[in-house]
């Protein structure tokens, strides 16, 4: 926290179709709380849509958050995560050093410190009238070289710092910036110093085989950068070739669970959410379905609530493209999942759970066999020829292989 940390924020947002933002109203704190207030403008506005409901309907006066949370879920959606909040930390150090207290930055601090470029259709000002997005451009090179410096503790240029912040709002633990290429908006995740394995490698081939599965993925790419390895994502949440935002929520906000009480998530609840409320709902939850067994068949356990995501267009949801597939770091067979697969709490990553919870997903067990089975087969076939494309040394794929990727564990009772 600096010496006078904000306590108001102004927030933006591109409404649907929209090409430019308009101010949505203002987040205030009020003790240990965020409060909201819509503003008179916005709410004269015929093309307004709520930010998210049911959390902040559209009306007038002061919007609390939900019980048990600090901040409204949408918003918190919108707040850089580990590694931007480490970015963010590093430039107010560097610039204020005296005034920094790296224990006590508030949420308005990494809402208006963060770049403006963030997921979904949110921006937050200090102006109610005039919108100033923060941001900046960097090559692919320039912007590893940051990510680089950030990790070790190197101070780095003004000009990089400013192009790192740009990327600092995206959510995640792991270095990355954004990038645009033409008409397309991209998210570029970086190897990391501590990497022990070949971690972008393994996203790449997991989100490539992914899609060869059918489930519906953001599009990747795998290329060089400084001789490291970086992953290239494509991003679902902007038009191409416009300006258009489009809003998108977690499953943690879905679920009206903030970070503190995360652990309470379970598949049957956002699939019981998916039911009622998402466009397309019944092949919504089977999709989601698909995703668990996935994730299960390749090692990927940190599947936790906010990697799961839907667009928010006022009145519906709908399920985003499938993102943040990364195969975790196992080191024997048992593992479990990040949120419960059944009602029965069962979390364990084995297909046999995924199959007695199949009604839970409006599956039969021989439809959820059919759907297992045809995954196994496609990830068997294709394994060789994705890792091929990431170009994966032997040690690389004795690595993940049977390890990661089809674990024995997650056969067992199957």
């Amino acid at each position: 926290m600096t010496s006078e940390s904000p306590s108001e924020a102004f927030v933006w947002t591109w409404l649907p179709g929209a090409d430019e933002p308009v101010v949505a109203g203002r987040i205030e704190a009020v003790g240990t709380t965020y409060v909201f207030n819509y503003g008179q403008s916005f709410l004269r506005n015929t093309s307004a849509v709520p930010l998210y409901e049911p959390e902040l309907p559209l009306r007038s006066g002061r919007i609390r958050p939900l019980v048990e949370l600090e901040i409204a879920g949408c918003f918190s959606d919108a707040s850089p995560d580990a590694w931007g909040q480490r970015v963010i930390m590093r430039s107010l150090l560097e610039s204020t050093p005296r005034d920094v207290d790296p224990a006590q930055l508030s949420p308005l601090t990494y809402l208006l410190q963060s770049g403006s470029d963030r997921i979904g259709a949110l921006d937050f000002q200090t102006s109610a009238t005039e919108y100033l997005p923060r941001g900046g451009g960097a090559s692919l090179e320039e912007l590893l070289r940051a990510a680089e410096r950030v990790e070790s503790g190197v101070p780095f240029s003004m000009e990089l710092d400013g192009a790192l912040l740009h990327g600092s709002s995206i959510g995640g633990a792991r270095p990355k910036a954004l990038l645009n290429d033409g008409d397309r908006k991209l998210i570029a995740k970086f190897s990391s110093s501590t990497d022990s394995y070949p971690i972008v490698k393994g996203e790449y081939v997991a989100m490539a085989l992914a899609h060869r599965v059918g489930l519906n993925v953001a599009p990747v790419d795998l290329v060089q950068a400084l001789g490291k390895d970086v992953l290239i994502v494509e991003r679902f949440d902007r038009g191409r070739g416009t300006n258009e935002r489009r809003s998108v929520v977690s499953a943690l906000t879905i679920l009206e669970l903030g970070e503190m009480i995360a652990r309470y998530a379970t598949y049957p609840d956002l699939a019981d959410q998916m039911r009622s409320r998402f466009v397309r709902g019944d092949a919504a939850v089977r999709e989601l379905f698909s995703r668990i067994v996935f994730n299960i068949l390749i090692g990927n356990t940190d599947d936790h609530a906010r990697n799961h995501a839907a667009f928010w267009d006022g009145r519906d949801l709908e399920l985003t493209p499938a993102y943040d597939i990364c195969p975790q770091l196992r080191a024997g067979g048992e593992a479990a999942q990040a949120m419960a697969i059944g009602r029965d709490g069962f979390r364990f990553s084995q297909l046999a759970g995924c199959v007695k919870a199949a009604a839970v997903y409006l599956l039969s067990e021989s439809e959820a066999r059919q759907i297992i089975d045809r995954q196994v087969e496609v990830i068997e076939a294709e394994w060789s020829v994705v890792a091929d494309e990431a170009t994966m040394t032997e040690t690389d794929r004795q690595y993940y292989w049977h390890r990661q990727f089809l674990n024995p564990f997650a056969f067992e009772g199957y």
